[in-house]
């Protein structure tokens, strides 16, 4: 039986770890062809070699650098023949209090975020517009909705919903759609960085997390990745412009 995104191509940026490598994995496993661009050699290697079974591309590319992003979207245009699929998951975090964050805190967070997803979705359109058809998800967070000593993320990923939203009024004709995927509190790499930074255990912030989810665990990489497919699939055509909470309760 072939998979769901069979004859598709997806762009996956931040896609050789965490949330981003459970997309790329998903993608493949159901018939995609997946590039994905990063900024970690050793972890775009290691990827590589795991998914050698599928027809996966990478390249050494950062978001922050337009012209990278350029090459990187021709290259996999040209070697896949479309680019259907395109999934903004490459984001960094620099957290402090605002009294204590920097310049460089707050440009780092906005550059790969905000900025970053600009030049992606900019390359990609081209291709999209011209083919009538593209699927573009955005990965936002709660954080979107405000959270302590995150003032620098929890903006640029507020910022990606508008960005969401405005893709969405702009490229909608053309068959192409924009939706974002907020999600909660997600085992990562990345939520292991934020334990380290207040001085717990991984397992005590997760223990901690627990008692404010409603569906009684944390989240996984996977469940993340599962929100995307449903957006990036031909059949979510009339879904456009959405955010898509994936925190295991209610966000407001």
């Amino acid at each position: 039986m072939a998979g769901r995104f069979e004859g598709k191509v997806a762009f996956v940026t931040g896609g050789s770890r965490g949330i981003g490598k459970a997309i790329v994995e998903l993608f493949a496993s159901e018939g995609a062809k997946v590039a994905i661009i990063d900024i970690n050699d050793e972890a775009l290697k290691q990827t590589a070699e795991e998914f050698k079974q599928f027809e996966v591309y990478t390249k050494r590319a950062n978001v922050v650098d337009g012209s990278e992003v350029q090459t990187a979207m021709k290259e996999v245009f040209e070697t896949y023949g479309s680019i259907d699929i395109v999934v903004n998951n490459a984001g960094v975090i620099r957290d402090n209090l605002l009294f204590k964050m920097t310049d460089s805190d707050w440009d780092t967070v906005m550059d790969v975020h905000l900025k970053g997803s600009f030049h992606v979705v900019r390359a990609a359109q081209e291709y999209m517009v011209k083919q009538k058809y593209g699927r573009i998800i955005n990965i936002s967070s709660t954080s979107a909705l405000g959270n302590r000593g995150q003032a620098n993320y929890a903006t640029a990923k507020a910022g990606l919903q508008g960005l969401t939203k405005t893709l969405a009024i702009e490229l909608g004709k053309y068959g192409i759609t924009t939706n974002a995927v907020a999600p909660g509190f997600i085992e990562t790499e990345m939520t292991r960085e934020t334990a380290s930074r207040i001085g717990i255990s991984f397992e005590q912030l997760i223990e901690a997390s627990l008692s404010q989810i409603p569906a009684g665990r944390s989240g996984k990489p996977d469940d993340i990745a599962n929100a995307v497919a449903f957006f990036a699939d031909e059949k979510s055509s009339y879904v456009n412009g959405q955010v898509l909470y994936v925190a295991g309760g209610p966000k407001t």
